[in-house]
């Protein structure tokens, strides 16, 4: 299918009918009698992501709007307002975001921040009674994760975890084929992704802002894809961790592989790395065949094949503004989100668990 020709209204068929079949997936859509309500979000951190990707991305959203913003530097605060015509009062810092409480132009948050600042942005928003979407990884600890989750529950807000590849169509196409049994029972998977990191001062390999290095950025990717394509939960974990930078990297890992096991019988073997290139994909190892993706995590591009010989390219969607939509969605229908914190939180107790392996040598109980 032609990227081009792929639009929103074969998405949401595409997703309607994924969702039908496979849970992990839900898809939900707004209620009857509302089709002109639009949510009001302020983005939390004016990095490279909320200026790049998500910001565009709520210029074309269905059920969202772009608010207001919240950052720490006012030269960016002017530079925002011009660009997207926000208003003063819809304008914070971190310090003042607690003042949301009294902005009715705002709904939800989407918090773009360091990983380790996840849940300071976050509970403060539930306590201002906003919804809050949150960038993956959640947070850098189980402890900070359930300090989320329970101030959005106390606060009677929603609070969704930003895995955009749950609502990308050639990824739920591989779930089909993976719950479909197409070729037989899942027996192993494959997932990896790498790059060279570049500037060595980023906040990506400091340990208190990052939590973590390649595990906790790109090889989330690879774990979440052993998940979804399973549709079970790993029950235990091994791994090596190397450095081959001890200068660059003396806070965070530089490259790490591990290996999962679950209930079935089913393996994964998974890497990350900040040290090389051209390792972006998955492939599923079914009885009689095999499916993958590559590249299989991107924000546009993703494409795959089949052991029968056809290709997997259901095209190009704005995987921001589709996980956007749906949040909103699932806000104004009052129905839960299917990338919930409890989600993330998963992921991040597996990732600790990834480490404790890696540090001593041990396979982890998952269970």
């Amino acid at each position: 299918m032609n990227p081009a020709s792929f639009t929103r209204r074969q998405f949401c068929k595409t997703t309607t009918l994924a969702a039908a079949s496979l849970p992990f997936f839900n898809v939900p859509t707004a209620k009857a009698g509302q089709p002109g309500k639009k949510l009001g979000f302020a983005l939390v951190g004016l990095g490279s992501l909320s200026t790049n990707q998500i910001a565009p991305a709520l210029q074309t959203t269905q059920y969202c709007h772009l608010a207001g913003i919240v950052t720490g530097t006012p030269a960016k605060a002017v530079k925002w307002k011009q660009q997207y015509d926000i208003p003063d009062k819809n304008i914070y810092n971190y310090d003042t975001l607690e003042q949301m409480a009294d902005n009715p132009d705002i709904d939800v948050v989407y918090v773009v921040t360091p990983n380790a600042l996840h849940a300071e942005s976050t509970i403060k928003a539930a306590k201002a009674g906003k919804h809050v979407l949150c960038e993956k990884p959640m947070e850098i600890s189980v402890e900070k994760c359930e300090q989320m989750i329970a101030a959005c529950k106390q606060a009677g807000r929603q609070l969704a975890i930003g895995y955009r590849l749950h609502f990308e169509p050639n990824n739920l196409e591989c779930v089909r084929l993976a719950r479909s049994k197409m070729w037989g029972d899942l027996k192993m998977i494959d997932a990896g992704f790498g790059f060279p990191i570049g500037d060595p001062t980023q906040w990506r390999l400091k340990k208190s802002l990052a939590g973590g290095g390649c595990l906790m950025d790109v090889g989330i990717y690879a774990l979440q894809a052993t998940r979804y394509l399973s549709g079970e939960e790993p029950v235990s974990v091994s791994a090596i961790s190397t450095v081959t930078d001890p200068v660059k990297f003396k806070e965070v890992e530089e490259s790490i592989t591990w290996q999962l096991e679950f209930p079935s019988g089913l393996l994964a073997k998974c890497a990350a790395s900040y040290r090389f290139p051209g390792m972006e994909g998955f492939t599923a190892y079914a009885e009689s065949g095999w499916w993958k993706l590559d590249p299989a995590y991107g924000y546009s591009g993703i494409s795959g094949q089949r052991s029968d010989g056809q290709t997997i390219d259901l095209g190009h969607i704005d995987q921001f503004a589709a996980e956007m939509d749906n949040f909103a969605h699932c806000i104004i229908a009052n129905q839960p989100t299917s990338v919930s914190g409890e989600e993330g939180l998963r992921d991040v107790k597996i990732m600790m668990a990834i480490y404790e392996a890696a540090r001593t040598g041990k396979a982890i109980d998952l269970t």
